[in-house]
């Protein structure tokens, strides 16, 4: 992952492509709307110039080591090519969101963007150009179109979202890293139960990562006055992975769903083909994620927990039925969120690990544990918080907790704060501020560490 001037060209080169390629396409819609095959083609040419630019920077060098790989079983001589180049920040979030409206203008969804310099805007608009939300060019280019005066009411819901991603990211992600990095740097040191807790920990690191980047992106925009779209939804509550992925980074599973899923045939060509659909979804979602073959574990994982679920979901419908147990039956209702955060953080250990044989080794040492008492001796403060550190993470936990099952029940927070009186108002901003200021740099041997997502 690298910062480099000189791939602000390739951005450039991305949006100058689609920018033709969705003119082209609006033209033939108007002048030879009957030539289908001719707006394919530039839809095609769109997609193949594109996914070339993120191929050779992404996975060239992947895809060599893994021909090697292969070849190291053989007789025949290894592929002795590598590039030297960074990943370019950014580079899968805005190949999509420029290629997704290639197929938007084919559709007839939108118009082509006529004004380069509006379109270069929407493709590198910079709140959410590096990892997201992935926007559609009905939501912002339409924005962007016909922008919204000044408000000071969206200025402060603005501010306060940006506090939120901020809490998000540097109180509860940044603290938690010290833990997971501790622990996962040294899986041949640590006793299973440390890498069990890590694990769990690192379900919740990367959902206050994540979720406070595009917390602070979306509140950015609104301040400057336009709405991207929400991108999590209290994820962790899901009681099935089927749920949890339409609550989880939900501008790129959307993505797959109208630009993968559906054109390949979705679930309207049989079970069996919907199934392989899902799974070739799961498989590229973990490729674009990361050139590494445990990225495609991870994704092949959920793929799999989708069909599975999509098989066994009728039986488990009817088992509850018999039982004469309703859907929001409470106890029901927690052991499907906690068996679904189970598997879900299962598959986080191969998206944590540095490869495939580094995640079999946490598994392995997390099924081999000893003794899971912690807390006796106080072993657990040698990992790198110390007491005071747990006890302010717990407190976050909780206040995220709460703010989740708020969102979850569509209980508008930010929305009871911005209709209260000015005094409340501002008594919640500054607390929000001050609080991540102390807290937020507190503990000994911490520091702030870059965005996870930022290196796809």
């Amino acid at each position: 992952m690298g910062w480099n001037a000189k791939y602000a060209l390739l951005l450039l080169a991305s949006t100058i492509i689609t920018y033709v390629c969705g003119v082209l396409i609006q033209w033939l819609n108007e002048r030879q709307p009957d030539k289908i095959n001719a707006k394919k083609w530039v839809v095609a040419g769109s997609f193949i110039l594109n996914l070339a630019i993120l191929f050779f920077f992404k996975y060239f060098n992947f895809t060599i080591e893994s021909i090697n790989a292969v070849l190291s079983h053989t007789s025949l001589p290894a592929v002795n090519t590598s590039l030297d180049v960074l990943l370019p920040v950014g580079i899968s979030f805005y190949t999509f969101q420029a290629l997704g409206y290639t197929v938007d203008v084919y559709r007839g969804e939108i118009e082509a963007e006529r004004n380069f310099f509006r379109y270069a805007l929407f493709v590198s608009f910079f709140p959410q150009l590096v990892a997201g939300p992935i926007e559609r060019s009905k939501n912002l280019l339409t924005q962007l179109r016909n922008p919204k005066p000044f408000s000071y009411e969206r200025m402060c819901d603005g501010v306060m979202l940006m506090i939120w991603g901020y809490f998000l990211k540097l109180v509860i992600a940044d603290r938690i890293s010290i833990f997971v990095d501790n622990a996962y740097a040294n899986v041949g040191v640590y006793d299973g139960k440390y890498l069990l807790i890590a694990s769990m920990l690192f379900a919740i690191q990367i959902y206050c990562d994540f979720a406070g980047y595009s917390t602070i992106a979306i509140g950015a925009a609104e301040v400057m006055g336009f709405q991207l779209m929400d991108n999590f939804n209290s994820p962790y509550l899901s009681q099935s992975v089927a749920e949890f992925w339409r609550r989880w980074h939900i501008s790129l599973s959307s993505w797959f769903k109208d630009y993968l899923y559906i054109p390949l045939g979705g679930n309207r060509k049989g079970k069996v083909r919907k199934y392989i659909n899902i799974m070739i979804v799961f498989l590229v979602s973990g490729l674009w994620h990361g050139a590494n073959w445990s990225y495609v574990i991870w994704g092949g994982l959920n793929g799999i927990y989708q069909v599975i679920g999509a098989v066994f979901t009728p039986f488990r419908n009817k088992i509850r039925e018999k039982l004469h147990l309703k859907k929001n039956f409470f106890p029901l209702m927690i052991i499907y969120i906690v068996v679904t955060f189970v598997l879900v953080d299962f598959t986080w250990i191969f998206f944590r690990a540095d490869t495939v044989q580094h995640a079999f080794a946490v598994i392995q040492s997390i099924f081999n544990m000893n003794n899971p008492a912690l807390l006796a001796n106080g072993a657990l403060y040698d990992m790198g918080l110390s007491r005071p550190n747990f006890i302010v993470l717990g407190v976050s936990l909780l206040i995220l907790l709460t703010a989740d099952i708020c969102k979850y029940r569509g209980i508008k927070i930010r929305s009871m704060i911005l209709n209260s009186n000015i005094v409340v108002r501002w008594i919640v901003v500054i607390t929000g501020i001050l609080g991540i200021l102390v807290f937020g740099i507190w503990g000994s041997g911490y520091s702030a560490t870059n965005f996870i997502y930022f290196q796809f």
